[in-house]
């Protein structure tokens, strides 16, 4: 993105969702003006009446989040996110949806509110049903670009489970089955997704609080509900990065030791001793 100050720390995308997640960081000015260039340029090389994909879609930067690191707060994601969202619009003519903490409104709070129908059926929507217009801009959606959706969060994991089957309702019962929204676990969003490159189903995952519902117990559930219909998991899936408290809590759960903490990471004992 060439911004001086924000280093990329991960690239991540596959043929069958067709979808690419950057993760980068930096002090405040300079990780904004690196998301407004990310705006631009996906709108430049990005047409969404050409694109097609499994993962659901509302804009060419489909999904744009502020998430506060070491020194910020989730204010001053809040206020990045507003501010991007105006620029955003402003500039490059692109209307804004913003959710999570950074949402205008309650009903937006939840991402998968905001897209629900999608840019194809959200583009004729906007137009004649003022509760669908975005926050800033618009009513009409950009032509090719479609809207982008801001936010402020907190870290999510984004992970998936690739089943061995080509049953695509196994997917949806289980994905059914662990998602917060269908009485499985907390902070857990989840969809069943066919791979058709690979030949295999996916159980893909959002987890929204990882210290509540952790990584290795969604994984455990998932292995466990599979199995009971005869099918095995052939491989898990990181998208973008994830927490090292993630890490070490399924390590502590694997090996059993109860007395494990943080401070029993070499790296971050140094660390806690030569920051003081």
């Amino acid at each position: 993105m060439g911004v001086q100050g924000v280093v990329v720390l991960d690239r991540t995308s596959d043929a069958d969702h067709n979808r690419t997640v950057i993760t980068f960081a930096g002090e405040q000015g300079p990780v904004l003006e690196a998301a407004i260039r990310a705006a631009r340029k996906a709108s430049e090389v990005i047409d969404l009446n050409l694109h097609r994909g499994i993962h659901p879609r509302l804009g060419a930067l489909d999904v744009l989040p502020f998430v506060p690191l070491d020194g910020s707060t989730m204010q001053d994601c809040i206020e990045m996110a507003h501010e991007a969202g105006r620029r955003i619009w402003n500039e490059l003519g692109i209307p804004v949806y913003f959710y999570e903490a950074a949402a205008l409104r309650p009903d937006r709070i939840n991402l998968e509110d905001v897209r629900r129908g999608q840019f194809d059926v959200l583009r004729r929507a906007v137009l004649v049903d003022e509760s669908t217009a975005p926050d800033v801009g618009g009513p009409a959606l950009h032509p090719t670009a479609g809207a982008v959706i801001v936010g402020a969060r907190k870290v999510l994991i984004a992970f998936n489970i690739n089943l061995n089957t080509k049953d695509l309702t196994v997917a949806k019962d289980i994905a059914r089955r662990i998602r917060a929204s269908g009485g499985g676990f907390p902070g857990v969003k989840a969809l069943g997704l066919p791979l058709l490159s690979r030949g295999v189903v996916q159980v893909s995952m959002n987890l929204t609080d990882f210290e509540r519902t952790p990584v290795h117990i969604v994984y455990r559930e998932v292995e466990r509900l599979a199995a009971l219909q005869g099918i095995t998991v052939t491989e898990s899936e990181l998208i973008g990065l994830l927490p090292r408290k993630a890490t070490e809590m399924a390590f502590t759960d694997a090996l059993k030791l109860p007395g494990f903490d943080s401070q029993s990471v070499l790296e971050n004992r140094i660390e806690t001793l030569t920051c003081k």
